[in-house]
């Protein structure tokens, strides 16, 4: 559409006819714009004469449509056949761009279907965040698998440092809170148990409920929301500065380097912890038993022993590594997921935190119910 004279665009009126010369392209659109901004308005376009124009681009289209209006140049094989067929195409395409609103219309909102809409939408990204961490299992299974049978490739002073972090140093929280909750759940089993006369039956609630679910429970969910947020940060951080990419480029494996010395220490250390907060917890309540219910402790270990079995133990020390496994597991992958930010760092930190609690929860109750219908 260009022509060899390239004399700028031009307005002109005479014998009341408006002409349309030059070219009207980007090189010149400041002079353009300022002609259009103070030429004529309400022009017939039986008026308007087109045969002087000699170029003409989508930046001249536009000053053009902007002068004549869309309407009148989407009709302009009407009132100027004799135009290039090219220009024609061009002027009618850029009119029919600026005639269209810049924000298309908001549909009317059902909120019956907005509702429907994000539970699909939370449903389907549950489900492939389940399919993430499946994935992510075999990966993590498959490394341990191989690093077993291979003794040299053991990291011991990663192992001994990650049990030192998420074991040693959680033990005055575990030991502390579960002593607390052991003293408040003798306490309200005194406080109901007194009723009925029963209130010996005190210390066999507390061992129950310690031997066999508040004690690895409570263990659990305090690593969920202490060790895997800092697995997460760790990794998310390192994926963030690049090192994930650095440790690849050095043709080490990031899950037997980052992942495994974590897995094996949350699995050492739970259990640990687990067993210092079932001992903690029946402390609180015989404390409980003795100040308010006048049973001394020799009696407290008396009726322990006579009435509580070895298998409550085993069944709630029995779910620490399993546990422990998936605590790892979510804050390592939730890790591996950060994109580069610092906000995307706390997300998946936050993540983390929340899958990890609510899966030991959720794979406590299925225990609980399968350990129940065995008759465990």
């Amino acid at each position: 559409m260009a022509s060899t004279d390239a004399s700028p665009g031009r307005l002109d009126v005479r014998s009341g006819h408006l002409h349309i010369s030059g070219h009207w392209t980007l090189a010149h659109h400041a002079a353009l714009k300022a002609q259009v901004a103070g030429g004529p308005r309400d022009i017939d376009t039986g008026s308007v004469e087109l045969g002087e124009l000699t170029g003409l681009d989508t930046a001249g289209a536009s000053l053009l449509v902007e002068l004549l209006g869309a309407e009148r140049v989407k009709r302009i094989r009407d009132w100027a056949p004799h135009l290039p067929a090219e220009r024609q195409a061009l002027l009618e395409t850029v009119a029919g761009a600026l005639e269209a609103p810049l924000t298309p219309e908001r549909r009317r909102a059902s909120p019956l279907a907005d509702m429907l809409v994000d539970l699909g939408e939370q449903i389907h990204a549950l489900w492939q965040q389940q399919r993430q961490l499946l994935g992510f299992m075999g990966l993590t299974l498959a490394a341990l698998m191989f690093s077993l049978l291979r003794p040299w490739r053991w990291r011991i002073t990663s192992l001994i440092s990650h049990i030192h972090q998420t074991g040693l140093n959680a033990v005055p929280i575990v030991a502390l809170l579960t002593f607390l909750v052991g003293a408040v759940v003798a306490f309200l089993g005194a406080t109901v148990l007194r009723d009925f006369g029963a209130t010996i039956y005190t210390v066999n609630l507390v061992a129950f409920a310690f031997l066999r679910e508040f004690g690895v429970l409570l263990a659990a969910i305090l690593l969920a929301g202490r060790t895997a947020s800092a697995f997460t940060a760790q990794i998310g951080s390192m994926k963030a500065n690049e090192e994930v990419d650095a440790i690849r480029a050095l043709g080490l494996d990031p899950i037997e380097l980052l992942v495994l010395p974590r897995l094996l220490a949350m699995m050492v250390t739970l259990p640990i912890l687990t067993f210092v907060g079932m001992l903690s917890g029946i402390l609180g309540g015989a404390m409980v038993c003795q100040l308010m219910l006048d049973i001394p402790m020799v009696q407290f270990i008396a009726i322990l022993q006579r009435d509580i079995p070895l298998n409550h133990f085993l069944v709630g020390i029995g779910k620490a590594p399993l546990f422990a496994f998936l605590i790892a597991v979510i804050g390592c992958l939730e890790g591996f997921k950060v994109s580069g930010s610092a906000r995307s760092v706390g997300e998946h930190t936050t993540s983390s935190v929340v899958q990890s609690i609510f899966m030991v929860i959720l794979l406590d109750a299925v225990a609980a119910l399968f350990f129940m219908e065995m008759g465990w």
